[in-house]
């Protein structure tokens, strides 16, 4: 039998020691061989490499998972070209969101082939090779995440990386028959990102299923100080439980589905399947939605994709991508303060359809194309691939989009949930649900059925998540730290003391432990790691904690308060303080700084 890559299954493996991380590695890459490495990769991480990755990564919640990153994402050590070789650099960071999924044990795989500068929903614009459909080479795979989502449905990662500013996140997934997830803006941090529309863009999701996709969104969602567009007010992502009646929106006009008779039959036999969910089917106004996409690309937001390209060559561009951009410098302050009202407008009169529904559900895409058409016409045919994607930001929503069924002639459909701000964890339980009640439904292009996968696990109501500081023993990839991930718990972000704390070297522990101690005069600035953990892990997990070491309240440098790690200061007393490194990582590698 071919081995699934769903996170699900492949968890259970592991668990049941059936399957090693190297094992999984091996069989990757003995896929990509047979399949070739372009156009879907830009840049392979070599085998060797990922085994390494494989033998040192962290037992956290993504532990031994295979990944791609779409090539506008930094990976460290590894080419940053945007689909294009003469704007390439190395970084020498990851960008935050691959930080994290590293933290959890995520194995990275390599870049993904995308649109030029994430510009086009299509997949045409590189010149790496166009990525086709899984189901049909001579079909657009769907962009600009064109790659991401083509090594996730032809089972060669268990997930991908993209990203999202008019539906980049959700074409490809709809054209590959896998699940892309388009969290709401702000919550995945887009530090490292190369920018394609940097007020609107985001950090999308592809997977397999609705559950792995969540698996991820847990690491992958958390406030990040380096991101300027960041969201501290945003909850930690969970699957929610999802409150009865549950009204569905759908547009009280009839869609336009650009003569695809298939695609307007499969819409309208989604909203039959959720109508036997039990939902109550609601009309609503489409038309500050519709209007509100048009000005993505008509109005002043494509002069900010000028921002990514500045300095390049023209001739170094795609000519379409090139044309696109060129739009941009025509664009006027005046005409950009226009814009800005006219979209208050359309918020407040979209504001007033969101108290007729919870979610609404559209097609992803009203059609798609062949490769050749796509060419010939570029401009035309991919602006109708934006006519359900394109509002969804720029109106500061939530999307995931699932596949809904196939053509006749084999070419998959999806629709997308959209909800307000913070629905992400709603459009997951909803998103599940319609997915599992489509008939006979496989992962992407391979085999694996979907009813043979973990379905979403709800966080029970009566649990309160809690935040601990860890500054030690603990850290990712220390002795400790499987008393976190054994929990479950979740790592969220690294940050740094307030003033007046002051970091020691505890004599006599096992395994090194240091101590934190709050002296008032002390410098701070000392590295924590925020894990995130329901409160009867926590009360198991403090319960672990020996003296003099225990759990008290922490003021971090921006000014929140967590519970973390502190040290009876008596037990300092003598011992060598560290407080200059800033962290227990940087002491025990000191000798890099001799």
């Amino acid at each position: 039998m071919t081995l699934s890559l769903d996170i699900g299954n492949l968890a259970n493996l592991y668990e049941a020691n059936k399957i090693t991380p190297a094992d999984v590695i091996d069989e990757v890459y003995a896929r990509i061989s047979a399949k070739g490495v372009t156009p879907d990769w830009i840049t392979l991480v070599d085998k060797a490499a990922a085994k390494a990755q494989a033998s040192e990564a962290p037992r956290g919640s993504l532990y031994g998972i295979p990944f791609a990153v779409k090539d506008n994402i930094d990976v460290a050590g590894l080419p940053t070209t945007c689909a294009c070789p003469a704007f390439a650099y190395t970084p020498e960071r990851s960008a935050t969101v691959v930080e994290r999924l590293l933290a959890a044990g995520a194995i990275l795989i390599g870049k993904t082939n995308l649109d030029q500068f994430a510009t086009g929903l299509n997949g045409t614009r590189s010149p790496y090779g166009i990525p086709t459909s899984v189901f049909d080479p001579a079909y657009i795979s769907g962009g600009s995440s064109s790659g991401s989502a083509v090594v996730v449905a032809g089972g060669l990662v268990s997930f991908s990386l993209g990203t999202d500013t008019a539906g980049s996140g959700r074409v490809p997934a709809a054209f590959n028959n896998i699940v892309g997830l388009k969290p709401t803006k702000g919550i995945v941090s887009t530090h490292g990102v190369v920018p394609a529309c940097k007020s609107q863009d985001a950090v999308s999701i592809f997977a397999l299923t609705v559950a792995d996709t969540a698996k991820v969104a847990e690491v992958a969602i958390a406030f990040d100080k380096d991101d300027g567009f960041a969201r501290a007010d945003a909850p930690p992502f969970a699957v929610e439980t999802v409150a009865r009646p549950l009204k569905v929106g759908i547009p009280n006009a009839p869609l336009s589905f650009f003569e695809d008779n298939e695609y307007r039959r499969l819409y309208h036999h989604t909203i039959d399947r959720l109508a036997g969910l039990g939902v109550e089917i609601t009309p609503f106004n489409f038309a500050p939605f519709r209007d509100t996409a048009s000005m993505l690309y008509d109005g002043p937001w494509v002069a900010e994709r000028l921002y990514a390209i500045d300095g390049m060559e023209e001739h170094d561009l795609n000519p379409v991508v090139a044309d696109i951009v060129r739009g941009g410098t025509a664009k006027t302050a005046l005409q950009t303060f226009e814009s800005l009202y006219r979209l208050a407008e359309l918020r407040r009169a979209a504001d007033a359809e969101w108290k007729r529904m919870d979610v609404m559900v559209l097609p992803t895409a009203g059609t798609t194309y062949k490769i050749s058409d796509m060419l010939a016409d570029p401009i035309r045919l991919n602006s109708n691939l934006g006519a359900y994607t394109n509002f969804v930001n720029l109106l500061d929503l939530a999307a995931l989009a699932v596949p809904a069924g196939f053509r006749d002639d084999g070419i998959p459909f999806g629709v997308t949930l959209i909800g307000p701000a913070f629905s992400d964890g709603k459009l997951a339980t909803i998103g599940d649900a319609l997915h599992r009640a489509l008939p006979g439904c496989k992962l992407g292009g391979t085999e694996t059925q979907l009813e043979e996968t973990n379905r979403v696990k709800v966080r029970p109501s009566n649990k309160t998540a809690i935040q601990v500081a860890v500054v030690g023993a603990h850290l990712s990839g220390q002795p400790l730290n499987s008393q976190l991930t054994e929990r479950n718990a979740v790592y969220r972000e690294t940050s740094r003391t307030a003033a007046g704390y002051r970091l020691y070297v505890l004599p006599d522990t096992t395994p090194p432990k240091p101590g934190l101690v709050y002296e008032g005069s002390g410098p701070g600035g000392i590295e924590v790691e925020i894990w995130e953990m329901d409160d009867a892990a926590f009360g198991s997990f403090v319960a672990l904690i020996p003296p003099p070491l225990g759990i008290g309240t922490l003021l971090l440098e921006d000014g929140r308060k967590v519970k973390g790690f502190l040290c009876e200061s008596h037990a300092t007393i003598g011992a060598e303080e560290i407080t200059a490194f800033r962290g227990w990582r940087a002491w025990l590698g000191r000798s890099a700084f001799a």
